[in-house]
């Protein structure tokens, strides 16, 4: 007998149960960026992430993935996603993508932030800021793009478009968002960018994390020797951003925001409901 795939629509319980998840992912990131300056190793932001996701009743959901004992992904400059924290001290004018996850009773949040740090090379600076800008842009219109559309391929030509309206700019094809909710990684994917096919329909009950991931240069990377960080090949620099989304019956919420993504929405027009 062949078992049935598990549906990647979840019931009305079940993203009301992936609310405090995400509230506790935000709430992560949240004390990550009230500490993180020049200065700064990632591990103290790591441990800051982890004792803020423990005090809150939470898992740090990235120590539950084989092989990694850590609560974030901190990459910095050249490096698009997955950067171990440790002793790296962040300097003026670093880029630098932090991502979190948090786990509360077997239900999973999943959020990421870039920002810029202050001093450093003015001009570089400046184009690190844009760089930042334009994936942050990316993400809010997928995220409006969520809102109305018929099938799930559609998010990724509408951040593509984002990204290309902003100048020329490499958008990453080897990693994708996803779904979310039992597991931090679920089917179906998200792309960032144009595909053949509609793609799963949108309606209630999605849950996925959208999650551009833009670079100044190449989109071509490798992997360290650590089998983990990602960086561009080209030594471009990267920029991440991502939130983790629920489409129910009256409308959107973004779970890893507490204003379910109402900032970041308004001036896309679209108004987000809270998950009833």
């Amino acid at each position: 007998m062949r078992r049935r795939k598990p549906s990647i629509y979840k019931s009305p319980e079940e993203l009301r149960a992936m609310v405090r998840p995400g509230l506790l992912t935000e709430a992560a990131l949240t004390a990550v960026r009230a500490a993180i300056r020049p200065g700064v190793t990632t591990g103290e932001l790591d441990a800051i992430a982890e004792r803020t996701i423990r005090d809150g009743g939470g898992v740090p959901n990235f120590q539950l993935v084989p092989g990694y004992r850590h609560t974030l992904c901190v990459s910095v400059n050249d490096e698009i996603v997955h950067g171990i924290p440790g002793d790296r001290v962040l300097q003026p004018g670093d880029i630098v993508s932090v991502d979190a996850g948090a786990e509360v009773d077997g239900w999973n949040g999943d959020s990421a932030f870039t920002t810029v740090l202050p001093g450093g090379d003015a001009p570089l600076t400046t184009a690190r800021q844009t760089l930042c800008d334009t994936t942050e842009r990316a993400l809010w219109h997928g995220i409006a793009a969520l809102a109305h559309a018929r099938n799930l391929n559609e998010v990724g030509a509408v951040v593509e478009d984002a990204i290309d309206e902003t100048g020329a700019w490499g958008i990453v094809e080897d990693f994708t968002g996803h779904g979310i909710g039992r597991s931090m990684h679920e089917d179906p994917p998200v792309f960032n960018y144009r595909v053949r096919g509609a793609g799963p329909a949108v309606k209630p009950g999605l849950v996925v994390a959208i999650e551009p991931m833009v670079t100044a240069g190449t989109i071509d990377s490798s992997t360290d020797d650590d089998d983990w960080t990602i960086r561009t090949l080209d030594g471009s620099d990267a920029a991440h951003w991502e939130h983790s989304v629920a489409v129910h019956a009256d409308g959107i919420w973004v779970l890893t925001a507490s204003d379910g993504g109402a900032s970041g929405l308004a001036p896309l027009g679209v108004t987000p409901v809270p998950v009833p």
